[in-house]
């Protein structure tokens, strides 16, 4: 078993990234830009762009237009998750399912934020009850996943991982969190195919712990080389 599983583990964690898409309602051919699914539809757009602190300004005004406006409360969930502010984040997704407690992906960033406060049990009920509504949402199971691998539950965790990559062929994260949990079983092998599928799905998006762990990983099948240029990447 990998000695510093915990370790890492609790790094993956705290530079996880979900990029969570859900069903937005359609806004083109409207006249007026004071419309509550026209902020929404700009807040989603600058998310997507990464403009959380912009995305949440819109979402606010969606939900000053209309108050149980739930897609906005889950947007504005989401982009507080990104911006660290995990207990605000809580709060807005507790706010989605109230007004609809049939709205899988308020459950799915809600489980998000409970996993970035290191409570995985309850992140674990969140994406249960996620997939319950919706069985096909992969990053309910990628984030399940995660949660597992903070248990220690690693082949729990893989289980989820592949049902993720089974929905969707290029969940990013999905690979890259199940290389970590490779590396946790001694697969070295499956690790590194996992850390290069990722890099091969967007070299650009992942995280420093990806190159780290898959030159970890080289350093046990004895690739020095391969791990020292992982390791310089990192």
């Amino acid at each position: 078993m990998f000695k510093h599983l915990k370790y890492l583990a609790t790094l993956l964690v705290l530079t996880h990234l979900f990029v969570l898409t859900f069903p937005i309602q359609s806004t083109y051919g409207l006249d007026t830009k004071d419309t509550a699914d026209s902020f929404f539809e700009s807040g989603w757009l600058k998310y997507i762009k990464k403009d959380y602190e912009g995305a949440i300004q819109d979402f606010n005004k969606a939900i000053e237009l209309d108050p149980k406006y739930y897609y906005a409360f889950t947007g504005r969930g989401l982009s507080k998750t990104l911006l660290e502010d995990y207990r605000g984040a809580i709060q807005d997704h507790n706010k989605a399912i109230e007004l609809n407690p049939k709205y899988s992906y308020a459950f799915t960033g809600r489980g998000d934020a409970k996993t970035k406060l290191g409570d995985y049990r309850g992140a674990i009920q969140d994406y249960n009850k996620a997939i319950e509504l919706n069985p096909k949402i992969a990053e309910a199971f990628s984030g399940r996943g995660l949660a597992k691998v903070g248990l220690g539950d690693i082949r729990g965790a893989i289980q989820d991982l592949n049902k993720a990559i089974e929905l969707d062929p290029k969940h990013l994260e999905a690979f890259n969190v199940r290389g970590f949990a490779k590396v946790g079983l001694e697969d070295y092998s499956g690790a590194i195919q996992d850390f290069n599928k990722a890099i091969e799905l967007n070299p650009k998006h992942l995280h420093f712990e990806a190159f780290a762990v898959r030159g970890f990983a080289k350093t046990k099948l004895e690739d020095h080389k391969g791990a020292i240029q992982d390791y310089n990447k990192a």
